[in-house]
């Protein structure tokens, strides 16, 4: 497949003169033939104005019409054929199977928001008649709606090249809810962002959106982040990476003459609480689900499971020597890039000095294969560096004698997007107890399931409390996400024939 590079500036394409760069096959570590360009600032000016512009039609165009625009991304993307997965598979190294299970949930995530859109539910529509008699002050009629804020700048992720890319939750949302995008492309997988950058102006432009619906730009600099994020026609930011990257864009956007919403999905280490009876009957079944919830994409999920808590005794020293055992023979693919291994490395050796941190692998950890600490619950509570995120294969077990050690542990533990209660059934009275502790600290709480896995329904909270996001009241999964990119207006005795679309 030929890729031609370029920023996509509404309906018209810039190449543009910033500083060349080039994907790598994720693999090999060789760069990739194809170089691209950093968006430059005439670009990224451009590119908001023209969103801006847009703006006023898009918000007006029927719930049918973005239907059938969020429809034909979804069309223009199974278009692209193998090819797509080919260049995806090249950019991130990720298998095959995985990529076309997210080619599937990125088409459908599309094809979700099309169908929300096709009720006026999503718009929460809230009224309240008028009282003229009512004394001493008759009432006016109020309507409340949801409105969409405007222009908004996305930021794709590394471990997601299609679903919390592009054309991923985050587009599909804030599309559906009348806001046009500039998506920066993330220079990890450029092509893969290029193919589908080109999907989605072609499917605006075949259902008639205004020009500037859309926009792509490159740059693997800081830079262009920042001067999206700074510019005073944005709107609102939705972000997911890193807790360094998000915290900077959050502070950014904070600082401006106008403050402006940043979304932002960060680190989270998803804690396990295994309770006794719950080990004693899972054996080695327990221990194997777990080793490859730990392990699966190489442990580059915003969900992996990167802290588990259990009681000190027996079986708990067998579930660990097991877990080591499995660990140390699990087959771990290349990881997304040679910055994210080394990054990994660098978090495994951290994590190995931490004051009371034993390895019971037999295996030295490198970038290349799982790691797992363990530590007595008294070591976590006095290090917060337990808690951090490492971004891969790695777990930390830690121990402790008392449920009220446990409980202090949830106590100190920053905010988590998920959190999770394995228990059984002689374990219900205090698992009862954790579940509820375990509300306030995590955005998703389960019991016997482990948190790798993220349904895309109405129901699913993908985000949680600081640092695991920096707004803990919304979702970047599921129906409801769309309200990130929406607000509440209140209409005081306006007919609702004079109302929006």
């Amino acid at each position: 497949m030929i890729i031609t590079p370029s920023q996509i500036i509404g309906y018209r394409n810039s190449v543009g003169n910033g500083s060349g760069f080039n994907g790598y096959n994720a693999t090999t570590g060789e760069p990739l033939p194809t170089i691209f360009h950093e968006a430059t600032t005439a670009d990224i000016e451009d590119s908001i104005n023209l969103a801006h512009q847009a703006f006023p039609a898009y918000r007006k165009i029927s719930a049918a019409q973005k239907s059938s625009f969020l429809d034909e991304i979804a069309v223009n993307i199974e278009a692209l054929g193998d090819e797509l997965l080919t260049v995806m598979h090249q950019e991130t190294g990720l298998p095959l199977p995985r990529l076309t299970g997210e080619r599937g949930r990125t088409t459908g995530q599309l094809r979700y928001f099309a169908q929300l859109l096709r009720n006026d539910k999503w718009r929460n529509i809230i009224t309240d008649g008028a009282l003229p008699d009512r004394q001493p002050m008759p009432r006016p009629a109020l309507i409340q709606m949801q409105v969409p804020l405007g222009p908004v700048v996305i930021f794709g992720a590394s471990n997601f090249p299609l679903a919390f890319s592009v054309a991923g939750g985050d587009t599909a949302a804030a599309l559906a809810a009348g806001c046009p995008v500039i998506f920066k492309a993330h220079p990890a997988h450029p092509a893969t962002c290029q193919l589908v950058g080109n999907a989605i102006a072609e499917a605006a432009l075949k259902t008639g959106m205004p020009d500037g619906v859309f926009s792509m730009v490159h740059g693997p600099s800081h830079q262009t982040g920042e001067k999206l994020v700074s510019h005073k026609r944005i709107k609102a930011v939705a972000f997911t990476g890193s807790y360094k990257g998000g915290k900077a864009l959050y502070d950014l956007a904070a600082k401006r003459e106008e403050p402006i919403p940043v979304y932002a999905e960060m680190g989270s280490v998803n804690p396990v609480f295994f309770l006794p009876e719950a080990i004693a009957e899972g054996g080695e079944t327990l221990v194997s689900q777990f080793a490859a919830s730990i392990t699966l994409g190489a442990g580059q999920f915003c969900t992996n499971p990167g802290v588990f808590v259990l009681m000190a005794n027996e079986n708990s020293e067998q579930f660990i020597n097991q877990l080591a055992e499995a660990l140390s023979s699990a087959a771990i693919h290349p990881m997304l890039t040679k910055g994210i291994s080394d990054a990994y490395g660098d978090g495994v050796e951290k994590q190995k000095k931490l004051s009371g941190a034993t390895s019971p692998l037999k295996n030295l950890a490198n970038n290349n294969t799982a790691n797992l600490i363990t530590a007595n619950a008294k070591d976590a509570l006095t290090n917060p560096e337990y808690f951090e995120e490492v971004f891969g294969p790695a777990a930390v077990g830690l121990l402790v004698n008392t449920y009220e050690e446990m409980f202090e542990l949830i106590d100190n533990m920053p905010g988590q997007l998920t959190a999770t209660v394995y228990a059984a059934e002689g374990d219900n009275q205090i698992s009862g107890e954790l579940i509820e502790q375990l509300t306030y600290k995590a955005g998703r709480v389960m019991m016997n399931n482990f948190p790798t896995g993220v349904e895309v329904c109405d129901a699913m909270v993908h985000g949680g409390p600081f640092p695991a996001t920096t707004d803990s009241r919304v979702t970047s999964v599921g129906s409801t996400s769309i309200y990130r990119f929406t607000r509440p207006v209140c209409y005081q005795n306006i007919k609702v024939g004079l109302l929006l679309a």
